[in-house]
């Protein structure tokens, strides 16, 4: 059997059949994994819904939802109402920020209808491990709950607020408190809140 020489078509032919192949393979994968990577990504954003309502609400607030304008103009924040009888108990907000140490902070924030929070629940960060990452921990988000963010006083303790920072993360503590502001702030502008004094 002769030795076929290499040359520049048959380099070129070799790298376009390895490139089609692996190709093929990546979307052939992304596909397999696209629905349950969806439907994992719905059952959580269920789940932080369902940790930061009410209890007490007859309705879907998956189904219910509706978007308003962030206060300042950036991207838009879903909404999901609890209602009982048709009347609003509590809301769900999906907020951000991009002040985090490694940028983008997504939470789930729950208030009831007089603005106060009734919980927080981190969906995407990329902290620092060990640090900014316990924003995720019940010891730092679970001292929310209760406060309302129209009294003035939500922000750390350096910043003269009343949250306490995580140990060596007051970046990611201010990002964390700049979402659920966000959230507060958008939904007083839409009128789905009242404001305290």
């Amino acid at each position: 059997m002769a030795k076929r020489e290499s040359n520049l078509i048959n380099m070129a032919l070799t790298l376009f059949v390895i490139t089609a192949v692996s190709s093929t393979a990546l979307g052939f994968m992304y596909q397999l994994t696209k629905e349950p990577k969806a439907a994992a990504e719905l059952a959580k954003q269920n789940f932080a819904i369902k940790a930061v309502s009410v209890t007490d609400f007859d309705n879907n607030p998956s189904a219910d939802t509706f978007t308003i304008e962030s206060y300042d103009g950036g991207e838009t924040l879903e909404c999901y109402p609890a209602t009982k009888n048709g009347e609003l108990q509590s809301i769900a907000v999906k907020t951000w920020t991009l002040n985090g140490f490694s940028g983008l902070v997504r939470l789930m924030a729950g208030f009831d209808k007089a603005g106060n929070i009734i919980g927080i629940s981190v969906l995407e960060q990329k902290e620092t491990p060990g640090l900014g990452s316990k924003m995720t921990n019940a010891e730092f988000k679970d001292q929310f709950n209760g406060k309302n963010p129209g009294t003035g006083i939500l922000s750390v303790r350096k910043d003269g607020g009343e949250v306490d920072a995580i140990t060596a993360a007051t970046i990611s503590s201010r990002a964390f408190t700049d979402a659920v502001n966000r959230a507060y702030q958008s939904l007083v502008m839409a009128g789905k809140i009242s404001m305290t004094n």
